[in-house]
């Protein structure tokens, strides 16, 4: 989020009661846009990545990499140009990891090329809910020696005989975790392996890049990855898959809504354990290739909604779908045993008329269909924030959200889109 680094907020006014009814394509899957943009510290040749969104966490990881040294050309745009000839440092500007948590995901390339790194504490949505252990751990295991600085504060992380190639088990299946391993292990030269690896699409495609950088892994998409470390990695061009979040987010919007909806550029494998949630509340919805057509539904509850790892209902989901469970007909328990306090933001939609009953850090019961009301919001995080909107639109009345440059984080052009697609919103800065 902005807040504290002395940006102007916007807040988004919404209209409710306006049906979504059009189409859109979805850019590049955000979780995939940032450990992309990491890999191309990993070599001195010009790498191009297109599909790119045009997201605000997109143009803090091209702030840092620039900061760090690189050459980034087409900001902005959704093809970028990446090269990093020669690094300034192994500092990233601190005020930048305080606003993204995927900045994380460049200590891989700085500890191969510069042999240490001084980062921040990563920022984000709730910094407490997510530690840097599964990270760590990796990097320790490949000869990697940490610390906190004297303040307590920054990671200090150092790599006096290089990295070393590892045998790592990781004691959570972490994205980013397996993500940072990935980034380390290419340049440890032997054998390495992580087990208990995340699966999810998106290290799937980072598997990929780095292959065409010349690196040699095995197991993308399974619980076990083996790396063959230490090969010279070279410049390489790649077309980021849709984000099927995004899609599935835009999806949900259309229903509360009482809309219709063609949502394209997002793979209809990756959008599968979404859809499947869908159908069983009695979407209405068809998958094709590289389509999501949503329909005029009447949503029905569902016993229970779980969250778990790749393949299962992504977390990333959790809250839009709550908002979804407010106007079905029925009780839908709502358990997202991944994370903690995901749930709480969505407590603000009990002062629009939602019946919902939040049991603990990771459930909550939901009971509907109920009519919304419009009420000032606070988008905390950016799913819950994207959820809210949805919410909004499906409400009688005016709601004020603040600020929308925490849904900016992961969604592009959305105040465009949702008047393209509709709805009645104005932005107003403070």
């Amino acid at each position: 989020m902005p807040t504290g680094t002395g940006e102007d907020l916007t807040t988004l006014v919404v209209e409710g009661g306006h049906r979504l009814i059009g189409r859109l394509e979805v850019e590049g899957n955000k979780n995939s846009a940032l450990p992309l943009l990491a890999a191309c510290l990993l070599t001195e040749e010009r790498c191009v990545l297109t599909n790119v969104p045009r997201i605000n966490d997109v143009q803090v990881m091209v702030n840092l990499l620039s900061g760090l040294g690189a050459d980034v050309d087409g900001v902005g745009t959704t093809e970028l140009t990446v090269q990093s000839k020669q690094l300034l440092g192994d500092e990233p500007d601190r005020s930048l990891v305080g606003r993204l948590r995927g900045s994380v995901l460049l200590c891989g390339p700085l500890l191969a090329r510069c042999g240490s790194v001084r980062l921040a504490p990563p920022g984000g949505d709730f910094p407490a809910r997510r530690t840097l252990s599964a990270h760590l751990q990796a990097l320790a295991a490949m000869g990697v020696r940490w610390r906190r600085d004297d303040a307590n504060v920054d990671y200090v992380l150092e790599a006096p005989d290089g990295l070393l190639p590892a045998s790592v088990y990781l004691e959570e299946a972490s994205v980013t975790g397996t993500e940072t391993a990935l980034l380390a292990a290419v340049t440890a030269p032997g054998i390495s392996e992580i087990r208990h690896a995340a699966c999810e699409p998106h290290v799937v495609e980072l598997c990929r890049f780095l292959s065409r950088m010349g690196a040699e892994i095995e197991g993308a998409g399974t619980s076990t990855i083996r790396v063959a470390g230490g090969n010279r990695l070279s410049g390489a061009e790649h077309r980021l898959d849709g984000d099927y979040i995004e899609a599935g987010s835009w999806a949900v919007a259309a229903v509360v809504t009482g809309g219709e909806l063609e949502v394209c550029g997002a793979n209809a494998g990756h959008l599968e354990p979404i859809v499947s949630v869908l159908e069983r509340m009695r979407v209405a919805c068809e998958v094709d290739d590289n389509r999501l057509l949503v329909l005029p539904s009447s949503p029905v509850g569902i016993r229970q909604i779980t969250t778990s790892p790749w393949p299962g209902f992504p977390s990333d989901m959790v809250s839009l779908v709550s908002v979804l469970a407010t106007q079905a007909q029925g009780r839908s328990l709502i358990h997202d045993w991944m994370y903690e306090l995901r749930l709480f933001a969505l407590e603000q939609l009990s002062g629009m008329g939602a019946n919902l009953f939040l049991c603990d850090p990771h459930r909550m019961i939901v009971d509907g269909p109920t009519q919304l009301t419009g009420r000032t919001l606070d988008s905390r995080d950016l799913r819950s924030g994207m959820a809210l909107i949805a919410a909004t639109l499906a409400a009688n009345g005016t709601s004020r959200i603040q600020p929308l440059e925490t849904v900016e984080r992961g969604y592009g052009q959305l105040v465009d889109r949702l008047i393209a697609l509709g709805a009645r919103v104005t932005v107003e800065r403070t």
